[in-house]
């Protein structure tokens, strides 16, 4: 496997947020010492400030969402690791408003504490805080996995909604009750036929056979339950499409909100045409495809694959969602 270009793979992350900032000084700032990145501006109805964060490697997420309409901060940690209590407590305290701020956490076990940690903190600071918890992967709905469901691309769509309410001057409890109502119409299934490329080993986590598929590979490089046959586009859609939905249980004509999520190594022709045959899934369905995104959003490193994420959609949810917002990564 080609090499990374690297300084050295210990200083890769806060070589890349060092360059981060400086590409988008215009909305963001990086606080050197503790590792988080806050927005320049944000709504002035905003009574409650978002953060979120995780491991290093998803790139756009999160770092790339800080900004207007999305977040104020995010602490990114090490790669595929979750941050450290500190950098979430300090970032909480940079940006907190007059109600606090709300943590938009992934559910794996690492963010849980360490974001645990930070509240309690917070709490001793009179600091007001409240989680929604992010556990949207359908491939780890499992009694095996003690921690549930881990979080993964619908994080994006979720603090996209989440900014747009906040925006609108929303207290802390009714942005937690809306987060967590939105997590749990949110199901995301992910699928690689090559995994990612470990920057300190330079050797892939792990390998398939030609013609092989990973259905239901974790973002962090986690194996499926299953490895199957690489069918053709149409009915892999078809199969993932209908897991989701089947989980979700959409009323008919329900509308979605949906993302086509590459995981770092495939084209966008590739995602396109997965868009393509999701909409005319959907479509089957009678499920209405109201709002949508293509492309890298949150990957995981270079894995050769994609995610599919649907989020059943209330009215509100669609105003909140096409709220303005400028980020580096995400702006309408």
């Amino acid at each position: 496997m080609a090499p990374y270009f690297v300084n050295s793979t210990d200083t890769l992350v806060s070589d890349a947020l060092a360059g981060f900032a400086r590409a988008h000084a215009d909305l963001l700032t990086l606080d050197p010492d503790h590792g988080f990145l806050t927005a320049r501006t944000a709504s002035p109805h905003r009574r409650v400030a978002l953060l979120s964060g995780g491991g290093a490697g998803h790139e756009p997420m999160h770092a790339g969402y800080v900004g207007r309409g999305m977040l104020d901060a995010a602490c990114p940690g090490r790669l595929f690791a979750s941050p450290h209590n500190r950098q979430v407590y300090e970032g909480s305290l940079a940006v907190a408003r007059a109600e606090g701020v709300l943590h938009i956490v992934k559910n794996y076990t690492g963010d849980r504490i360490n974001f645990g940690i930070a509240a309690e903190r917070l709490a001793h600071r009179a600091v007001p805080c409240a989680r929604v918890l992010v556990d949207d992967d359908l491939a780890s709905d499992s009694e095996e996995i003690a921690a549930g469901r881990r979080g993964t691309g619908g994080t994006v769509l979720i603090e996209k909604i989440l900014g747009g309410a906040a925006d609108t001057g929303l207290g802390l409890a009714e942005l937690q009750e809306l987060g967590t109502n939105l997590a749990a119409r949110c199901r995301t299934l992910a699928v690689a036929s090559a995994a990612h490329t470990a920057p300190t080993l330079g050797e892939p986590a792990f390998h398939l056979a030609a013609g092989e598929l990973e259905y239901g590979v974790g973002i962090h490089g986690e194996r499926a339950k299953a490895t199957t046959r690489h069918h053709p586009l149409a009915s892999l859609i078809e199969r993932m499409t209908g897991e989701l939905l089947g989980a979700l249980a959409p009323k008919p004509g329900a509308a979605a909100i949906t993302l086509v999520n590459g995981l770092g190594a495939v084209t966008l022709l590739e995602l396109y045409a997965a868009h393509g045959e999701l909409a005319r899934v959907l479509d089957a369905r009678g499920i209405t495809l109201a709002r949508s995104l293509v492309g890298d959003y949150a990957t995981a490193l270079d894995m050769r694959g994609f995610s599919l994420t649907v989020l059943l959609a209330e009215p509100a949810d669609l105003a909140f969602y096409d709220a303005p917002v400028h980020t580096a990564a995400l702006r309408w």
